[in-house]
C-alpha cells in the first residue's frame, strides 16, 4: 500500500478509536491537513485545526472558529471545548519545542490527559520530535515523502488538466521515469517543477532530463556532499571497453521499476587499480554519459571532534544523497576515508564502515555508487564481499590501442589541426608505460604552445618532445605498479580483455564483450 492511504488509514483508525493524542511526523503540512479533511468529510468527524496564520477553522468548512491566532489561546479554547463538546479533534501545526520537558510540552500532556476523559482527540503536525512522556500518551505516524507510485498519480492527474492546451509526449514509460526521478521530494516541489515544464505550452520525452536538473536545485548546498558541475560531453574516456559495456547495460536499470523482481537499482561499481589511469574520470564521465548530477563525498570532511560527531555527519551525508536521487554518488580513494577499521581505538572507523554497509545493502534510492581505491587492500574486507557494490574492476595501464583512443580524445580537445596516422602511431609508440594522465600531460602541453604559436607552427619535434618529458610512474616507481597488480586477480579488468596472469586458485578472470 503506497505510504499516503496507508497512513490515512492509520490515521483514520486513530481518530475512531479516539486516541487522546496523535502526531503526524511530516515535512509537508498542507498534504497532511488534506489527508485530514478527506478524513473528516468522509467520517463526518468534527475536527478544527489550528495555524498560526488563520488560528482556529473548522477543517470541514473551512470557517472561522476564533480568531485568536496564539498557541496558548488555542490551547487554552481546546480544553474548554474538550469539557462541553464529545468527539472533537483539535489539530495543531505550529508547535515549536514539542520535543523537550517545558512549559508547552507539558500543557499539552495536561490537554491530552483531558481529552481522554472527555472522548476528544488532540494531534500535532510537525517534523520535530516529540516529548517522550507525551507521546507515550497516544499513537505516532509518519507520513513519508510520495513514493514511486504516488508520485506518478500526481504528475498524471496534474498534466491531465492540461491535455486539451498543450502537446504531451509522455507515454507510460515516461511516467513512471518521471516519478522515478521526483521521488524524494515533497508533492507541491514535483508540481512546481512540472508547471514550468507547461508553461513551455509542451512535455516532451527530452524534458525529463530537466526533471532531474530541476530537482537538482530544489536542494542547493547540501551537507555533506558536494556537488560538481558536469556537462554532457565534457569527459570522455578512452579504453577501458569492459568497464563501459558493463555500465550500457546498468544505465537503463536504475530508473526502471524493479519491484516486480523484488530488485533494487543498480548499487554501484568499485574501480582499483593504477593511480592516474582514469578511475575519477570515469565517474565524471558516468554521470555525463547518463546526464544525471554528480555529487562527491569525502569521507575525511565528515569526520568531526566530538563524539558521535562523525557518524551522524556520515549518516546526514548518505540521506542527503538518498534524497537527491536518481543521481552518481563519487567517492574518491574510499580506502583513505575508511581504512584502520578494527585498529581504531575510538571505533569511529568501524561504526562508519557499519554505516555504510548498512546503506549499500539495505537503500533502494536510485544512487549510483562509484567508489575508487588505490589499495584494495586497506580497505575493510567486508566492503568487498558480493551484494555490496554491484562489481569491482581493475583499472591498468592503457595498451597501445587504448593509449591511441586516448591521445585521439585529447589532440581534438586540444588543438585544431588533424595529426597524421603516422605521427599518432609514433606518439602511441613514445608513450609505452603511460598512464591516462600522463597522455593528457603531454597532449595538453602541446596544446599549450599551439595556442602560443599556432597550431600549424608547432613541429612534430615538439610534439615527440612533450611525450619524452613525460617521466611515467612506471619508470619512476616501477615497483608501485606491480604492488598493485598484484591485485588484478580479485577484479574484472576494465578494459574488457584478460592479461596475461599467472594462475591462482578461486582468480576472477572475466571477458566482457
Amino acid at each position: 500500500m503506497p505510504n499516503g492511504a496507508e497512513t490515512k488509514a492509520r490515521v483514520e483508525s486513530y481518530l475512531l478509536a479516539r486516541i487522546p493524542f496523535v502526531s503526524i511526523r511530516t515535512v509537508e503540512r498542507g498534504r497532511a491537513l488534506e489527508m485530514l479533511t478527506e478524513l473528516a468529510r468522509e467520517k463526518q468527524l468534527d475536527v478544527i485545526v489550528h495555524t498560526l496564520s488563520q488560528g482556529l477553522r473548522d477543517l470541514r468548512t473551512k470557517q472561522v472558529v476564533s480568531d485568536d491566532k496564539s498557541l496558548l489561546g488555542a490551547l487554552d479554547l481546546a480544553g474548554e471545548w474538550f469539557q462541553s463538546r464529545a468527539n472533537l479533534t483539535v489539530v495543531f501545526t505550529d508547535v515549536q519545542h514539542l520535543g523537550d520537558d517545558n512549559d508547552i510540552s507539558r500543557r499539552f500532556v495536561d490537554l491530552a490527559q483531558l481529552a481522554e476523559e472527555q472522548g476528544g482527540c488532540i494531534m500535532v503536525v510537525s517534523a520535530d520530535p516529540t516529548w517522550n512522556a507525551l507521546q507515550r500518551m497516544g499513537m505516532a505516524v509518519a507520513l513519508d515523502l510520495p513514493d514511486v507510485d504516488e508520485m506518478r498519480r500526481e504528475i498524471v492527474e496534474f498534466l491531465r488538466q492540461y491535455d486539451s492546451e498543450i502537446r504531451i509526449e509522455w507515454g507510460p514509460a515516461e511516467f513512471d521515469e518521471a516519478a522515478s526521478i521526483l521521488t524524494g521530494v515533497t508533492r507541491i516541489e514535483a508540481l512546481n517543477i512540472l508547471a514550468t515544464l507547461v508553461v513551455r505550452k509542451s512535455v516532451t520525452k527530452a524534458e525529463l532530463v530537466d526533471l532531474g536538473r530541476a530537482k537538482d536545485s530544489i536542494f542547493g548546498d547540501l551537507a555533506g556532499i558536494e556537488r560538481v558541475a558536469v556537462r554532457p560531453g565534457d569527459h570522455l574516456v578512452g579504453g577501458l571497453a569492459g568497464l563501459r559495456q558493463w555500465l550500457d547495460r546498468k544505465r537503463p536499470l536504475l530508473t526502471m521499476d524493479l519491484r516486480d523482481r523484488d530488485l533494487r537499482p543498480p548499487r554501484g561499481v568499485l574501480l582499483v587499480g593504477v593511480p592516474g589511469c582514469g578511475k575519477s574520470l570515469s565517474a565524471k564521465a558516468i554521470a555525463s554519459d547518463w546526464q544525471l548530477p554528480l555529487y562527491r563525498l569525502d569521507i575525511g570532511s565528515v569526520l568531526g571532534t566530538y563524539v558521535g560527531q562523525s557518524e551522524s555527519r556520515f549518516k546526514e551525508a548518505l540521506a542527503t544523497a538518498d534524497a537527491v536521487a536518481p543521481c552518481v554518488l563519487w567517492i574518491d580513494e574510499i580506502e583513505k576515508g575508511l581504512a584502520g577499521s578494527g585498529t581504531d581505538s575510538t571505533g569511529v572507523t568501524t561504526r562508519l564502515v557499519g554505516q555504510f554497509l548498512y546503506w549499500l545493502q539495505e537503500s533502494r534510492a536510485r544512487v549510483f555508487v562509484v567508489a575508487t581505491a588505490n589499495d584494495v587492500r586497506a580497505l575493510p574486507q567486508e566492503l568487498l564481499r558480493s551484494g555490496r557494490f554491484d562489481d569491482m574492476f581493475f583499472v591498468d595501464l592503457p595498451e597501445a590501442d587504448e593509449r591511441r583512443e586516448i591521445i585521439e580524445i585529447y589532440l581534438r580537445k586540444y588543438l585544431r589541426v588533424p595529426v597524421t596516422a603516422e605521427m599518432l602511431g609514433e606518439l602511441v609508440g613514445l608513450s609505452e608505460g603511460f598512464a591516462g594522465s600522463d597522455l593528457q600531460a603531454a597532449v595538453a602541453e602541446i596544446g599549450y604552445e599551439a595556442k602560443r604559436v599556432g597550431d600549424e607552427n608547432v613541429p612534430f619535434e615538439y610534439y615527440r618532445g612533450s611525450f619524452a618529458n613525460i617521466v611515467p610512474l612506471a619508470r619512476s616507481a616501477p615497483e608501485r605498479i606491480e604492488e598493485v597488480r598484484l591485485l588484478r586477480d580479485r577484479a574484472i579488468p576494465a578494459s574488457g580483455r584478460v592479461r596475461d596472469l599467472p594462475e591462482k586458485p578461486g582468480a576472477r578472470r572475466v571477458v566482457l564483450g
